[in-house]
């Protein structure tokens, strides 16, 4: 079954020191897919304050986001979730969407890190696992380590590119692009990561702060809603910005 964490969301805490983040992203290993219809443009990131804060292991530790929609771009997007509401799952909701896909990014990501590229069947498009596994095979071991997401180590998740789309055999579609950014302690050379952001997280305030890394990494999650087919959503494109060249 694909993806399950999709149809029971759940919330996870988000831990960080104060920090600021200037948001950049890159895309690297795309699928080729079927031909879809007109799908909203990318969701600009440019200019509010989200704030997110928790305790952990008794550290008051809190990270702001910048950001905010382009005013078009998100009416557009909600006029498609208002269609696959209309005609393809009424009980359809993006927010609990989003949190299910952000604990399918955490699980995906960490799989790949550790190259459980069986463990990715049923979960991943069958045709992108070869794909990413001829990519990581020539990772070094520290790349591989930052493909690893922790749930409190993602910072900020928001859908991209919604489509709608039809193919030959009358087939019908859903994909979702989400996005998130998320911090990677993994020893980076500075030079392989030319335009990522680089943080010093203080943590409790007192000691050595420890370097973190800003990435980001785009996720593509499908349903086909053709009758009789399981209600499964499956990721058919994974892109890693700087790590998966």
């Amino acid at each position: 079954m694909a993806l399950p964490m999709l149809r029971g969301c759940h919330r996870f805490p988000s831990t960080f020191s104060c920090i600021r983040l200037f948001l950049n992203e890159s895309l690297i290993l795309n699928r080729s897919g079927r031909t879809r219809l007109p799908s909203s443009p990318p969701a600009a990131v440019t200019a509010a304050v989200r704030p997110y804060s928790s305790e952990r292991d008794g550290q008051n530790r809190k990270v702001v986001v910048v950001g905010i929609p382009n005013p078009f771009i998100w009416l557009r997007t909600r006029i498609y979730y208002f269609l696959i509401r209309a005609y393809f799952d009424k009980e359809f909701n993006i927010q609990e969407f989003t949190e299910g896909a952000k604990q399918a990014f955490s699980h995906v990501s960490r799989l790949l890190s550790q190259c459980q590229f069986e463990a990715l069947e049923g979960l991943v498009a069958k045709d992108l696992i070869g794909k990413l596994e001829e990519k990581c095979n020539l990772l070094p071991s520290s790349h591989k380590k930052a493909l690893s997401a922790d749930p409190d180590e993602i910072m900020y998740t928001t859908p991209g590119d919604v489509g709608i789309f039809y193919d030959d055999n009358g087939r019908k579609f859903v994909s979702i692009l989400m996005r998130f950014w998320y911090l990677t302690s993994a020893r980076l050379p500075n030079e392989a990561m030319e335009g990522t952001r680089i943080f010093q997280v203080a943590i409790g305030g007192e000691g050595n702060p420890e370097t973190k890394r800003l990435l980001t990494a785009n996720y593509e999650f499908q349903r086909e809603f053709t009758k009789g087919v399981p209600p499964d959503w499956t990721i058919t494109r994974i892109e890693h910005s700087k790590l998966l060249d």
